[in-house]
């Protein structure tokens, strides 16, 4: 393999390059809009938010490492658009008494503003998982249970003796982006938050999500849009079988039109669903599973791969919680958590889009790794991910040797033997 060039030198450091994707003056209009600013002296909103971004890069593992490592780099911090570094108490009480809600703003606005510049904006390639004849949007959605010291946080109280935070997300499945999220205190349960995540969710379109979040009423408004959507059934679901269709699918048990015969379910979605009896393969065990949809077209095996692509979210909440600073945080009031949870999935955003833009072959984690390392050099970002280190093109198994390869062989197979020239 041939050597590849190195990166070329940038004028500005790897951290310069990550801010500079958040346009200028945004943060500055969303701190007048949100009352941050009123409550801004010296260390500014935009300063806030470098700060945060700074912490979830390095795994800080304490306000002091964040403010001494930033105070020791005050003149290339300065050279991201005058951000200053903190001080202890400051960046304490911009956490806990700073409004959040700038931070989930500033979230979406980037994001929005990303997709309408790159329109291409998402994976190098499609999910596996969904069906090839599959052409409309998909959407997954569900929840990931952040755990919190109880002791400390009596906000999010979860059970008698433990504290956590939730984030409901709707994961867009052609482009692993969120299209929607809501994080709060975990003791709401899912199903509350099912109309706010697929508010947006427009006609023709598809979403997934398990059990949890099955609200009927929430199914039926869904259907009367136009939303095709599928989960599974809860075992108590009462019901009574309407038609059965002849399916020879393998691993299709059952494929049945139903109504609901609950008193307060059946007024709560009075049209008829669908429900497939499946195996499904678990840890290479086949498990019996039934699937509930407003879909009566598909096939029962589409309807079955569509539910399975919904593993693709559970992918994401890994990325985000093995990768990112998702386990330890700067504070415990709930604006710090959520100052600091916005900040990990702005984070995740930036990164996505320099990896997409640079054709990045690896993985998120390798990403994240290799611009950790080298934060404060100087290298072109592009360049840097296509030449930099080990992080090249994995090999290629060649089928069929090359033809000058083929031609030295007839002439001295026992020289090619031995690795001798």
């Amino acid at each position: 393999m041939k050597n590849k060039p190195k990166p070329t030198k940038h004028h500005t450091h790897v951290f310069h390059q990550v801010c500079k994707l958040i346009p200028v003056g945004l943060v500055g209009r969303l701190s007048e809009e949100h009352g941050v600013s009123r409550k801004c002296r010296r260390f500014s909103a935009w300063s806030h938010v470098v700060a945060l971004l700074f912490s979830q890069l390095t795994h800080a593992v304490s306000l002091n490492d964040v403010c001494d490592v930033l105070r020791h780099r005050m003149p290339k911090l300065g050279a991201i658009r005058g951000a200053v570094a903190p001080s202890r108490n400051g960046f304490s009480h911009a956490n806990r008494t700073r409004n959040s809600n700038m931070m989930e703003a500033l979230f979406w606005q980037v994001l929005a503003g990303l997709q309408s510049q790159h329109p291409g904006f998402g994976p190098s390639r499609r999910y596996a998982k969904l069906p090839r004849k599959i052409k409309r949007l998909v959407h997954a959605v569900d929840s990931s249970t952040i755990a919190l010291v109880a002791n400390c946080m009596d906000w999010a109280k979860h059970r008698r003796r433990k504290a956590a935070a939730k984030l409901h997300l709707r994961l867009n499945l052609q482009t692993f982006l969120p299209g929607f999220a809501v994080i709060e205190e975990a003791s709401h349960h899912d199903s509350r938050r099912m109309g706010a995540l697929c508010a947006g969710v427009q006609a023709g379109e598809i979403v997934v999500f398990d059990k949890a979040y099955v609200h009927f009423g929430h199914l039926f408004e869904l259907a009367q849009r136009g939303v095709f959507w599928i989960t599974r059934a809860k075992d108590n679901m009462a019901c009574k079988v309407v038609k059965r269709v002849r399916n020879k699918a393998e691993g299709i048990l059952a494929d049945e039109e139903i109504e609901l015969t609950g008193v307060k379910s059946g007024s709560l979605y009075p049209k008829r669903m669908r429900r497939i009896r499946a195996l499904v393969e678990v840890n290479g065990e086949p498990v019996e599973m039934v699937f509930i949809t407003n879909n009566l077209e598909w096939t029962a095996r589409n309807v079955c791969d569509l539910y399975a692509a919904r593993w693709a979210i559970e992918v994401f909440f890994k990325q985000i919680k093995q990768t990112l600073k998702l386990s330890d945080f700067l504070g415990h009031s709930k604006h710090a958590i959520r100052w600091q949870i916005w900040a990990a999935l702005l984070l995740y955003l930036l990164l996505r889009f320099q990896g997409w833009a640079a054709q990045w072959p690896h993985s998120f984690t390798r990403l994240f790794a290799l611009v950790r390392g080298l934060l404060w050099e100087r290298f072109h970002l592009s360049e840097l991910r296509r030449h930099y280190g080990t992080a090249n093109e994995p090999w290629r198994m060649r089928a069929q040797p090359e033809p000058e390869i083929e031609a030295v062989t007839s002439q001295a197979p026992s020289m090619l033997t031995l690795g001798l020239n």
